[in-house]
């Protein structure tokens, strides 16, 4: 399955006014939300109290208990698997109705719209918990139907390995995403681990459409850093393709022959404007080989993380000071086809009803 095949939001445009909260964010591994623990999350700037409901399905409400604004997050699950305010007792059920309140005792009543907590829509897929954030005035809380999770390239499927990192970016999606789909960088902020520089000659075709922005490289060959041992031994044809899916996807597969498929997805999540949280998927099928490299695989990825994690955040403490006014290369098309999408969002209006853009660029690595 390629990861253009894995999107999860290529249904034809039937959404008007569509933004950043129609979509779904990830904000936990299945793994982090144990069945009495309560994680704290923020999504979009909005803060949420994340726990398993009496029936094991996770619950997100807007961290702010109704009676007197403690965070939720701070609470305790009860043994019938509900939610209570760290401050006076005031307890959640998973559709954020109060269904206890201690001081009152025999006299409480459950109702009225002074005691349901902002609850936001969660599910789960590949072993990641989604929310859409809601808005506090939106008459439903279910958002767009044809809007759905992102399904993860090759996660569980036979033969495949996946290695799954998190990343704190002082940045915002936007830059982020540009920056996991942008080779030029690669020779300066990742020289001898990722690429070196060798004036080597890159062809890209880069489409743009139905919310996504795809590309695929031809000219490169075993440019690939000291890891090369492991990525490309053989020094095969690479096919190699970047794409972008609205709102905050990226997906860049490698493929070096049988059995040599590596594929790096990053889902960006928005904390705030100026702090994103990343979840990286390294997803690869090397044979008998998968399963023990999975080690070496987490410190090599990290290391090259690490070192965007520092670009980026110098990137954003120069924005803050003198703005985002950018100049452009060839290269930087696939950057502009993504902010063109991002930018639509912006606006309210639907990326998928942009025409279908094409262009052909050379650039030297």
């Amino acid at each position: 399955m390629s990861p253009q095949d894995a999107a999860g939001q290529t249904a034809p445009a039937t959404t008007a006014g569509l933004t950043v909260r129609s979509f779904w964010y990830v904000v936990c591994e299945s793994h982090e939300l144990g069945p009495q623990n309560v994680l704290s999350r923020k999504v979009l700037d909005e803060d949420l109290a994340i726990f398993r409901g009496p029936d094991g399905k996770p619950v997100a409400l807007r961290d702010r208990c109704m009676h007197r604004a403690a965070p939720l997050s701070k609470g305790s699950r009860t043994p019938d698997g509900c939610l209570r305010c760290p401050y006076h007792g005031w307890t959640y059920d998973g559709e954020g109705e109060v269904v206890a309140v201690p001081c009152e005792k025999g006299q409480f009543k459950k109702g009225g719209i002074a005691r349901r907590a902002l609850v936001h829509e969660v599910c789960e897929q590949d072993d990641f918990v989604y929310v859409r954030v809601r808005d506090e005035d939106a008459p439903e809380k279910d958002g767009p139907a044809d809007i759905t999770p992102f399904a993860m390239p090759c996660y569980g499927d036979k033969g495949y390995t996946t290695v799954r990192l998190q990343n704190r970016m002082m940045n915002n999606v936007t830059n982020c995403a540009e920056n996991f789909i942008d080779i030029p960088h690669t020779v300066f902020v990742h020289p001898v681990i990722f690429r070196d520089a060798r004036d080597q000659k890159i062809n890209a075709h880069i489409v743009r459409k139905n919310g996504e922005v795809h590309v695929n490289y031809e000219g490169e060959t075993d440019n690939l850093g000291w890891f090369k041992w492991f990525l490309n031994p053989g020094g095969h044809k690479i096919q190699h393709t970047d794409s972008f899916f609205m709102p905050n996807v990226t997906s860049v597969s490698y493929v070096f022959g049988p059995k040599r498929h590596f594929i790096i997805t990053s889902q960006s999540v928005p904390v705030t404007d100026e702090e994103t949280l990343v979840y990286t998927d390294l997803t690869f099928n090397y044979g008998i080989f998968s399963w023990p490299a999975r080690f070496i695989v987490r410190r090599q990825g990290q290391m090259v993380i690490d070192q965007d994690v520092e670009i980026l955040g110098q990137q954003m403490d120069v924005i803050k000071k003198y703005g985002d006014k950018f100049a452009h290369t060839q290269a930087d098309t696939i950057h502009i086809f993504v902010e063109q999408i991002r930018d639509a969002l912006a606006e309210g209006q639907d990326p998928r009803t942009l025409p279908e853009k094409s262009r052909d660029i050379t650039f030297w690595i």
